[in-house]
């Protein structure tokens, strides 16, 4: 779904603007050591959970929102794992994008529940043993891995 607020942009520079937007990923695990996916119904990628922080919402409010909304899972943020960008993105409407992305790592909350899609952004999520994930672009895989390292501080690129 797209945010009032992206709409009201979109009402005033177009859809061809690239827009740099905040945006959170959240990489829940379990007990097991599986990690929360969804595959997104635009293009059937495999990906941890993301979405749009709204503005004036803290990241970490927006990754357990995301992942409840999208999954009906609650989630409890345990650390920073890292700050990226996503390449730029049209989306299926033409909308053009670049996400700055803060990445948390995520465990479920007390009494966690088994997750459903909730909503139309997601066509399937599940569990998945780290060592069996389904296909998926490589820095997706990048960005599970450098939550997995569970450094105390968050990984960026460094500035030249």
């Amino acid at each position: 779904m797209i945010p009032d607020f992206v709409s009201d942009l979109r009402k005033a520079v177009g859809p061809d603007q690239l827009l740099w937007l905040p945006g959170v990923v959240a990489v829940v695990r379990d007990e097991r050591r599986r990690v929360l996916l969804q595959r997104r119904s635009a293009g059937g990628a495999w990906t941890p959970l993301s979405g749009i922080v709204e503005p004036g919402e803290p990241p970490a409010v927006a990754a357990v929102r995301e992942v409840e909304e999208e999954t009906g899972v609650r989630v409890v943020v345990e650390r920073l794992a890292a700050v990226t960008h996503s390449p730029p993105v049209r989306h299926g409407n033409g909308d053009r994008a670049q996400y700055f992305e803060v990445v948390f790592a995520c465990r479920l909350a007390d009494g966690g529940q088994e997750p459903r899609v909730c909503d139309d952004e997601s066509a399937e999520v599940a569990w998945f043993p780290l060592d069996a994930l389904p296909p998926m672009s490589e820095r997706m895989r990048e960005i599970i891995a450098r939550v997995e390292k569970d450094e105390s501080a968050a990984w960026f690129v460094p500035a030249p």
